[in-house]
């Protein structure tokens, strides 16, 4: 087990910490000389009652039906070195999707360009001020290159941070996931304050800022360091028990691994948070190699051209191998589908046999008998993640000898998988579509 989060302060102290809005902070302070040639700015994007400036950052290799992430900096800080500074850029490059970067223009405490996550329009759904001119920013984007609505995202630092977090609450229906490196809960700055709550206490806020909405919640993967002294690192742990208690979860992890040395994750639910504790560090994240983490939560590194990576649909449903609600949690039960081709339903067959999604999680048989069920798992080179693709459209596990099978020869959404004997019935049968 990585280390939890130290006991949280008392209340008094995180009321002292809503009245000092300097935990808004820097990152990359120095003015820009120039942008970058291959971010361009954009006027009349739309509705813009923050009086954001917006620029965007497209690749030359744009993935068809493009996700689109949103990339927001620090107090003090300008889009275009975020966009220098970070390596969004070069994953978008990578894998196809448009980055967005607003330029923050208020005023807090002595700071400048910060993002509004204070005030009551910022607070709620079609309240106006910072988060609906970044939504139309997004809806801009959509509409300009085609871009999928369902691949919406927001990650940030600090001040881009709490904005992520602000977007997550108040826009649902448009974001489906965010990242906030060095954040806080939703509403922290807002009257009500950073004083200590229980999870359903969090999660009622965000639940108030769009009153009546009934759809899904977006996932969150948050960061902090262990060493911060601007934002202090148990705004880590109140960000978990509020989107935990957003999404109906437990607030104890399902599993807690070390991806990298220094860094702790733990997974909760099946996948819907993630919390990444940072041994060591301040404030400044991301470090390097972190964006990619976030870019992998996300999906949006999934199912580009030429990665080999391809759909895998039941011949007796017409269905797809998914992932349900692009979890990334080991031990995630594998079911069918309709096929969208995001990357939750991506899978790339490896020289070793195996079939990967998401680049790292393998297809994953829990036993080797009749009924054992299929899951997603770290790849280890186990002969239960291994498989033979036949041509008569079977798909056997090395290990057990046993098909890949619809269980119940079941051809609706949500039908999960298992291994059972070969009998060449059609749900047993796959079509691999790269």
């Amino acid at each position: 087990m990585g280390p939890a989060p130290p006991a949280r302060a008392r209340t008094r102290k995180y009321a002292a910490l809503a009245a000092l809005i300097t935990f808004l902070s820097v990152f990359l302070t120095a003015p820009p000389q120039a942008a970058a040639a291959s971010l361009t700015e954009v006027t009349g994007f739309g509705p813009n009652p923050g009086g954001l400036r917006m620029y965007v950052y497209v690749p030359d290799r744009l993935a068809p039906r493009p996700g689109v992430l949103v990339a927001m900096h620090g107090c003090n800080g300008w889009a275009p070195a975020f966009h220098q500074g970070t390596e969004f850029a070069s994953l978008a490059d990578r894998h196809g999707f448009v980055v967005i970067y607003p330029q923050a223009n208020k005023s807090a405490n002595g700071l400048s360009n910060c993002f509004d996550v204070w005030s009551d329009a910022a607070l709620r759904h079609g309240g106006g001020s910072d988060p609906v001119s970044i939504v139309s920013m997004t809806n801009h984007v959509l509409q300009r290159y085609d871009g999928d609505p369902q691949r919406v995202f927001a990650t940030g630092f600090s001040s881009g941070a709490m904005e992520t977090v602000n977007l997550l609450a108040t826009y649902p229906d448009v974001f489906k996931a965010g990242a906030p490196f060095a954040g806080v809960p939703y509403g922290c700055l807002g009257p009500a304050g950073c004083a200590d709550r229980t999870p359903q206490q969090w999660s009622d806020m965000v639940r108030n800022a769009y009153p009546g909405y009934t759809g899904p919640r977006p996932r969150l993967m948050t960061w902090h360091g262990t060493q911060d002294s601007v934002l202090p690192y148990t705004m880590l742990q109140e960000q978990v028990d509020q989107w935990t208690g957003v999404h109906g979860i437990s607030t104890t992890p399902v599993t807690t691994d070390s991806p990298q040395p220094g860094w702790t994750r733990r997974v909760f639910g099946s996948g819907q948070v993630e919390a990444y504790t940072v041994t060591g560090a301040g404030h400044d994240l991301p470090h390097a190699g972190m964006a990619a983490h976030a870019v992998r939560f996300f999906g949006l590194d999934g199912g580009t051209p030429g990665d080999g990576a391809g759909q895998i649909r039941g011949t007796g449903s017409g269905r797809c191998l998914d992932v349900p609600g692009a979890a990334t949690a080991d031990g995630t039960a594998v079911q069918l589908w309709d096929c969208n081709g995001r990357a939750n339903q991506q899978w790339a067959a490896t020289a070793a046999g195996e079939i990967k999604v998401y680049g790292a999680k393998c297809l994953d048989a829990a036993g080797t008998g009749n009924g054992a069920a299929i899951q997603i798992y770290s790849c280890w080179g186990g002969d239960n993640q291994k498989w033979r693709v036949n041509s008569d459209g079977s798909i056997v596990g090395v290990q057990s000898g046993l098909c890949l099978d619809a269980v119940g020869r079941g051809t609706a959404n949500g039908t999960r998988l298992q291994l059972y004997a070969c009998h060449g019935g059609d749900n047993q049968k796959w079509t691999w579509t790269r």
